[in-house]
């Protein structure tokens, strides 16, 4: 069985964001960012952010790990089509163990795959109150596929890392851009542009809504900026169909790709949204980062450092 979706933190955790183009690993410490490391990946051992060969991500973690010697407890990013995230609300409950089964009973029907073949998690993000004058715990829902997960874990495991928990790179991408004083009368968007095309959608540090995107933004074709707005704004509006949605104020640009020449105008012409870069690592010090460290590609990294699988 794969570990759970989340576990506390640790500071002795690295976070690890297997990226799919690179492996990129962040320890942090009250100051900020303590060690980070990052190696190129070979095509094709992680496609579309799923492991597609397990044995050629072993042997690249056990080759980065030795020559980098960081700690060997991580917590892992995962961020591909086998996940699925949900608002939903339930009734208030405060036993932990019948909220779980109150969750899972109606993520039944609200996630179209099989619960027995899923690693299920969810967060209590607010609460409503019915007409009637019932309380109501609104939730985000996490389902990942655990075929998926356990590639994943048999590879780390292969490399003799030990697994202290996954997360998911978007919320691990809220965690290192957004601040407790962010506004949550508008929600704002993050778009990561690594390996994989992901997309967060968070009203202040609680993180929505979620789904990776299939621009390829390294394309050299001169319509990346219109394919991403198009994605962009499909999430928005999907996002937006959700209870209690927020609109949005803001676009944020993070990842290798958000230094693309020219594609913030663009996007923010085609939106209609401000759209910014970020600070790669958020509000972290990056002083520690090592000569040569490109701090764009240790953005996920630091937020699966972090810990808390939903921020």
């Amino acid at each position: 069985m794969p570990p759970a979706l989340r576990k506390n933190s640790n500071r002795s955790t690295v976070g690890l964001d297997l990226d799919g183009a690179f492996i990129a690993a962040v320890q942090t410490s009250a100051d900020g960012v303590s060690r980070a490391a990052s190696a190129e990946l070979a095509p094709g051992v992680i496609s579309d952010g799923e492991v597609t060969d397990v044995t050629a991500l072993s042997d690249a973690l056990r080759d980065f790990f030795k020559h980098t010697r960081l700690p060997k407890r991580v917590r892992l990013g995962i961020a591909n089509q086998q996940i699925v995230v949900r608002q939903m609300e339930i009734p208030k409950i405060d036993d932990e163990a019948e909220r779980a089964a109150a969750v899972r009973f109606q993520a039944a029907e609200a996630i179209a795959m099989p619960l027995d073949e899923v690693v299920l998690d969810h967060q209590i993000v607010g609460e409503a109150t019915t007409p009637e004058g019932s309380p109501r715990l609104r939730v985000v829902v996490v389902a990942a596929r655990e075929s998926m997960i356990a590639r994943v874990v048999e590879a780390v495991r292969n490399a003799g890392l030990r697994p202290d928990g996954i997360d998911l790179n978007a919320f691990a991408l809220v965690r290192t851009l957004a601040a407790p004083s962010d506004s949550t009368e508008t929600a704002r968007v993050f778009c990561h542009l690594g390996g994989v095309t992901n997309l967060a959608i968070a009203v202040g540090t609680s993180c929505l809504f979620t789904r990776p995107l299939s621009t390829q933004w390294d394309s050299d074709d001169d319509n990346v900026a219109g394919a991403l707005a198009e994605e962009i704004r499909l999430s928005i509006d999907f996002y937006m169909a959700q209870p209690e949605a927020r609109w949005v104020g803001e676009i944020v640009l993070s990842g290798p790709g958000s230094r693309r020449t020219g594609l913030t105008d663009e996007l923010s012409g085609l939106i209609e949204v401000p759209v910014s870069v970020a600070e790669p690592l958020g509000r972290l010090q990056a002083g520690k980062l090592p000569a040569g460290e490109d701090p764009c590609r240790h953005t996920v990294a630091a937020g699966l450092a972090l810990g808390g699988a939903l921020a």
